[in-house]
């Protein structure tokens, strides 16, 4: 059970970083289409605890270091070719969005220049990378709980501090703007855009266990973990819709009305979630292209995040909106292949 719990955590901290801790995420996606953004978070949790699982299962049973064997495994030559190169773009380019919102979230709750926030996440995730998988599994998972805490206890306080209904909340929250048509193909973008974000680690931290039975129940109860968050997340900023709409980081709004000494201690969490995505991007971003430990490694690494670091002057909140649903739609790939290897699964077990 320790295992199972472990993995899951880990898996809950690759797949969350600034835009879903932050609520940015969370308004665009669920909030946005009101009460059916409620339908999109429970059928998100069913599509994340399913694939989860499969990941980590196809994972361990491959007892791989990398994406790769395992998409062209479940994929086929063509497809898999395809679908390998829209995970190493994702990778790339969520670590660029993560090292962009480390520099925002420093400068809005801290008034640090954003080029230092963004520098000390390099910083940080190059000196992870010296560690073994399993440590940098375990570092992941650690801040994950802080996480799970705080959007639990924000959670409560907004569903019982309201002073209307969700149903009067409705027409503010669907006048939100959001560049997703309808709420079901908002949450089949979404689950396609993090499966595409957390594939490979989670691939690589399935690889890393031998019992396939305990990757797959860690990628279950991640997946599951997760969409409970994404449920909460969204019944709190549903519930303060009326005064968080138009901000950029709703949950770091709220919680500033809440407390101000509470808020920072929340934008050293988001650092945090932050930090563990860009960790498992860089980290499996190089271990597609060379074996991971090794001094090519560390410093293939350093010139990835370099290059980073230029690119994350773009800005935070562009790279979020042209990146994030652009994804989402090519992950489609990815997210029919596992479905299919799914029943493979299945299969070889019976």
């Amino acid at each position: 059970m320790k295992d199972i719990l472990k993995m899951g955590s880990a898996f809950i901290g690759i797949i969350v970083g600034a835009g879903f801790a932050s609520g940015n995420e969370i308004m665009t996606y669920f909030t946005s289409f009101g009460l059916w953004g409620i339908a999109g978070a429970v059928f998100c949790t069913a599509l994340f605890a399913y694939l989860g699982m499969t990941l980590t299962r196809l994972g361990s049973r491959m007892h791989t270091s990398s994406h790769k064997d395992v998409i062209y495994k479940i994929s086929g030559r063509y497809l898999g070719f395809v679908v390998d190169a829209i995970i190493i773009f994702t990778l790339f380019g969520v670590g660029v969005v993560m090292l962009a919102g480390a520099g925002a979230n420093l400068q809005q709750q801290f008034a640090l220049p954003s080029f230092a926030g963004s520098l000390l996440m390099i910083v940080l995730v190059f000196l992870t990378m010296l560690l073994d998988v399993d440590k940098v599994v375990s570092v992941i998972g650690s801040i994950t709980p802080f996480l799970i805490i705080t959007v639990i206890g924000v959670s409560v306080y907004c569903l019982t501090t309201m002073d209307t209904t969700f149903a009067v909340l409705d027409p503010v929250a669907q006048a939100v703007p959001t560049t997703l048509p309808n709420w079901f193909l908002s949450a089949v973008n979404y689950v396609s855009f993090n499966i595409a974000l957390g594939a490979s680690m989670a691939i690589v931290m399935g690889g890393a266990e031998k019992n396939e039975r305990i990757a797959g129940w860690g990628g279950f109860v991640g997946g599951l973990g997760l969409g409970g968050l994404i449920l909460l997340s969204h019944l709190a900023i549903f519930s303060k819709v009326e005064s968080v709409a138009g901000t950029e980081l709703p949950m770091l709004a709220i919680i500033n009305d809440i407390s101000p000494v509470f808020a920072i201690f929340m934008s050293l969490v988001l650092y945090g979630m932050i930090f563990n995505t860009a960790v498992s991007m860089f980290y499996a971003f190089s271990a597609r292209f060379i074996k991971a430990g090794t001094a090519k490694f560390r410093w293939f690494t350093a010139f990835a995040l370099v290059i980073g670091y230029g690119l994350s002057f773009f800005g935070f909140t562009n790279l979020v909106s042209n990146f994030y649903p652009l994804v989402g739609y090519l992950g489609l790939f990815l997210v029919g292949a596992l479905i299919v290897a799914s029943f493979g699964l299945k299969k070889k077990r019976g």
